[in-house]
């Protein structure tokens, strides 16, 4: 199961979209979603400033 971003915490600020390695993570609407290409490494989740992103 890919990542889940707290869209109610996430403040936009795409540090997470930088950190994918595999390019998981797009920007819609000033949030951060995380697409069936996540491998969940955690990378994203370890970058982002603000927890708005968990491993499930």
């Amino acid at each position: 199961m890919p990542a889940v971003v707290d869209k109610e915490l996430c403040v936009g600020c795409e540090a997470c979209v930088g950190e994918c390695p595999v390019d998981a993570i797009e920007m819609v609407d000033g949030k951060a979603l995380v697409n069936d290409s996540c491998v969940d490494c955690g990378a994203c989740v370890e970058i982002c400033p603000v927890e708005a992103i968990t491993l499930k």
